[in-house]
């Protein structure tokens, strides 16, 4: 039943775009990119850049329109409406786990500490690894990688141990190793689609989400959330990316040029990403948040093993592999 809904729902949206489609100088490949994030996100502003210099370097033959904040779909369902040639394009990471488990590792709690690692593990065996497999098993190709910033805890209380945590409702994404971890340390975990977080937050459904500060500072929350407890329990990344069909009806000349041009927004998003980053604390307390200094071994100790539980014998092997060449 769920299938077959999804598969209507996709058809009439492609009826839809179909019928809204330009008649006259419609160039060669017009691309559609689903987003998560509000128009004034880095990674939006990113894919607008992306799409300003694809245009221009192809001469037009390649056009991409971007609809942010969830409008053409949620973060599982864009990935679907790739796989089925609907739509393009989207930002995706752990979200795709379901598809790709070695993906687990883009956003595992309590694993990095330090933002800079990232990029040893995306451009190291670990990220070859993912780039392959999200070819091979979910047919969307990566082109390149955005820093998500460090996750924090918004809330309406402090949250300085986590034994303040117990009954809390918090949203996460719908991400095994988020729900365990937040289970583990005492808290109700609600998966719960980003588009959904504010309003529910305002209506008491929730009562605490998580996410990096730019992340809390675009999307409002502090309007909604009083406490911002610096948790930093994850230390995660993104991948814009595109299906792997829709990229190989591209010509050899425009799919060097889409190619470069995505790594080119990848740089133009880590310079704005990281000159927001930097401003965007100190916005959120002048916006009225109240920053908690935590007890960041009482969270890990208490985590404890509850992620690594959630693995498979094989990513356990990895969890180990990668927790060790960390320490070094």
């Amino acid at each position: 039943m769920k299938k077959n809904l999804n598969l209507i729902l996709g058809l009439a949206f492609l009826l839809l775009m179909v019928g809204c489609s330009p008649k006259k100088d419609q160039p060669e490949f017009l691309l559609r990119a689903s987003h998560l994030v509000g128009e004034d996100h880095t990674w939006y502003k990113a894919f607008q850049y992306f799409g300003e210099i694809l245009e221009e370097r192809s001469n037009g033959r390649i056009v991409l329109q971007n609809y942010h904040s969830e409008q053409l779909a949620k973060e599982v369902e864009a990935i679907r409406m790739i796989q089925a040639e609907v739509i393009d394009m989207t930002i995706t990471s752990a979200m795709l786990s379901s598809w790709v488990e070695v993906m687990v590792f883009c956003e595992m709690p309590f694993m990095l500490q330090d933002p800079n690692d990232v990029d040893k593990l995306v451009n190291g065996p670990l990220g070859k690894r993912i780039e392959q497999e999200m070819i091979a098993k979910a047919g969307l190709r990566p082109v390149g990688y955005f820093r998500m910033g460090t996750r924090h805890l918004t809330s309406n209380r402090p949250i300085k141990h986590p034994d303040d945590l117990n009954g809390l409702i918090i949203r996460v994404p719908n991400v095994p190793a988020f729900v365990k971890a937040w289970e583990a340390l005492g808290a109700k975990a609600t998966p719960m689609a980003f588009s959904e977080v504010f309003t529910s937050l305002q209506q008491g459904t929730i009562e605490a989400q998580e996410n990096p500060f730019a992340q809390i500072k675009v999307s409002g929350f502090y309007e909604v959330q009083d406490y911002l407890n610096l948790t930093g329990h994850v230390v995660s990344w993104v991948y814009p990316l595109i299906g792997e069909k829709q990229f190989q009806k591209f010509p050899d000349d425009l799919k060097e040029i889409f190619l470069e041009a995505a790594a080119d927004m990848q740089a133009y998003e880590k310079k704005i990403f990281m000159e927001y980053e930097e401003n965007a604390r100190q916005e959120l307390e002048a916006l009225g948040m109240t920053f908690v200094e935590v007890d960041n071994k009482a969270f890990i100790d208490k985590c404890g093993d509850a992620i690594f539980d959630t693995l498979s014998p094989e990513m356990q092997e990895i969890y180990t592999q990668l927790r060790n060449d960390l320490k070094q």
